[in-house]
């Protein structure tokens, strides 16, 4: 099962050279490996402090990220003495890596043995801590022979996750029995990472830290721009959409419009790119509505397009009502713990069932899935009419986040075990 999986790796380090360093999501990946290796020496050789333990996060993307977060702030404030460096896998995390306040950020090289000893060598950490699901074998196995531990917080592996399956078991066995320490999601996630090959002593759960780091969001002093987008009309805050979800949603909202008049809509695209937002626009004006950008906000618009990253999860202090997107497409649900925080009643279409959020925030009366146009619309109206279902749905909501809180705590308490002192 190695061979494939180092050919594999030989392949992209050898792409890294020659894909262009713009364009798609996978070139601008590919490009950014050119001289990883270099990058690490230089910053080992000029900033890296050796009487300093180091602690290395690794989180491939964004929402990995947002779990590692929490326990990266808790280790800055309570552990000075520690230098953090903090990797990803995905250009979409690029500018969230330099968000976190590690000492050093840069993507994760290609996992071959040879990029993994000398990335380790590079940065000499203490330990190093995977986030939610990416274990790789060569970085794990690497740093375990160099008796550097490997923990992994926030765990989580899916009955339905491929890396279940015969080929991807035998390829990621050795690297899960190398974990030092892993501090599930659940009791059912600790079992199937046990059956992986996790060492039963070495799994405790401690829980999802999501719920801690949009719990501190949602109580912060609210951004300057969201607070300029505070209004007395009803207010649906649209988060991650996607084209599947505005055919429903856009088409509701007219609807919507026709019985709740004044009701204001304001969307966030999961991407901004110029032929989404203009599609937006588009359809506003084809409507009658009056819209402005974020960029140049307006309050007295009907609608109010988000046309930048990195504000959303804040955006849904000014809701009424959410609609998170991801629900009409197999790609996934995006995340409903965000608007939920707020005291957001939650609304999303019918593929929500690979998200244990959702069907919690279902089970506790918080959260609605729309199956069509009709159906979100009549949902919509019947929660814009009714303050009393409105907030009862929000704090419903809200109880299931403050339920989830102690996860940050018990992932740092796992950190700190296994840095020893």
């Amino acid at each position: 099962m190695r061979v494939p999986y180092a050919l594999a790796g030989v392949l992209a380090q050898s792409l890294a050279y020659i894909v262009p360093d713009r364009g798609s999501k996978l070139q601008r990946g590919l490009a950014a490996r050119r001289g990883i290796i270099r990058r690490y020496r230089r910053w080992a050789a000029t900033q890296r402090d050796l009487s300093r333990p180091l602690v290395w996060f690794h989180a491939p993307s964004v929402g990995e990220g947002l779990q590692a977060l929490p326990v990266i702030q808790l280790l800055r404030a309570r552990r000075p003495d520690v230098q953090i460096a903090y990797t990803h896998f995905s250009p979409s995390a690029e500018k969230f890596a330099r968000s976190t306040g590690a000492d050093f950020t840069d993507y994760l090289p290609f996992d071959s043995y040879g990029d993994a000893a000398a990335a380790i060598s590079a940065l000499r950490p203490a330990l190093i801590v995977f986030s939610k699901l990416d274990v790789w074998p060569a970085l794990t196995e690497t740093a375990s022979t160099r008796s550097v531990k490997v923990g992994l917080i926030s765990a989580t592996l899916p009955e339905s996750s491929g890396r279940r399956g015969v080929f991807a078991r035998n390829a990621l066995g050795d690297a899960y029995r190398a974990l030092d320490r892993v501090g599930a999601i659940s009791r059912e996630d600790a079992d199937r990472l046990e059956v992986q090959g996790v060492r039963g002593d070495r799994i405790s759960v401690t829980g999802d830290t999501r719920y801690d780091q949009v719990w501190k969001r949602a109580n912060a002093a609210p951004m300057p721009v969201v607070q300029s987008l505070r209004s007395s009309a009803p207010t649906l805050v649209a988060g991650s959409t996607w084209p599947p979800d505005e055919t429903h949603l856009l088409a509701a909202w007219v609807d919507v419009r026709k019985r709740v008049p004044d009701a204001r809509l304001i969307i966030a695209p999961h991407e901004v790119t110029d032929d989404h937002l203009r599609s937006i626009s588009d359809w506003s004006a084809a409507n009658g509505l009056t819209l402005s950008r974020l960029s140049s906000p307006d309050t007295s618009t009907d609608v109010v397009l988000v046309d930048r990253y990195g504000i959303l999860g804040d955006l849904y202090a000014v809701a009424d009502v959410s609609y998170v997107g991801g629900g009409f497409h197999a790609a996934g649900l995006h995340s409903v713990l965000e608007p939920a925080a707020f005291g957001a009643p939650v609304l999303f279409g019918p593929q929500h069932h690979k998200s244990r959020e959702a069907s919690a925030l279902i089970a506790a009366g918080g959260a609605q899935v729309a199956t069509d146009s009709a159906d979100l619309c009549g949902r919509l109206v019947r929660l814009f009419k009714s303050r009393e279902a409105r907030d009862h749905a929000g704090a419903a909501a809200r109880a299931v986040v403050e339920d989830g809180l102690g996860a940050a705590e018990r992932s740092y308490m796992l950190v700190r075990e296994l840095l020893g002192r």
